[in-house]
C-alpha cells in the first residue's frame, strides 16, 4: 500500500455522546476518505495511533438535502469507520 495514502486516510475522530459510550467497549469512530478501504483504515490507525486493531466496520453517510435562499442543494456524502482495538488498549481522541 502507498504510505502517503495511508497517512491521509483518517480525516478526524467523531466525538459525541454515542461514541464516548462505545469507547468503554474499545470502539472508536473516525471520519475517513470515501475511497479508503478497510485495510487502509486499519493500517492508518495502527501506524498513527500505535494500537492493535481487531475489526473495522465502515458505512457511507448520505448527505442531507438542504434549502438555502430558495435553492435546493445537498451536503456531500462521507464515510464513517468504526474501529475496535484490542482489549486493554485505548485511543485518546481528545488529542487527535
Amino acid at each position: 500500500m502507498n504510505q502517503e495514502k495511508v497517512l491521509k486516510t483518517l480525516l478526524a475522530p467523531i466525538v459525541s455522546e454515542k461514541t464516548n459510550m462505545l469507547s468503554a467497549h474499545n470502539q472508536y469512530a473516525f471520519k475517513v476518505r470515501v475511497d479508503s478501504s478497510k485495510r487502509e483504515i486499519k493500517a492508518a490507525v495502527e501506524m498513527l495511533l500505535s494500537v492493535n486493531v481487531e475489526k473495522v466496520t465502515t458505512s457511507i453517510v448520505k448527505g442531507k438535502k438542504k434549502i438555502f435562499k430558495g435553492k435546493v442543494g445537498s451536503r456531500a456524502n462521507w464515510k464513517k469507520a468504526m474501529v475496535k482495538v484490542s482489549e486493554g488498549q485505548m485511543i485518546d481522541v481528545s488529542n487527535t
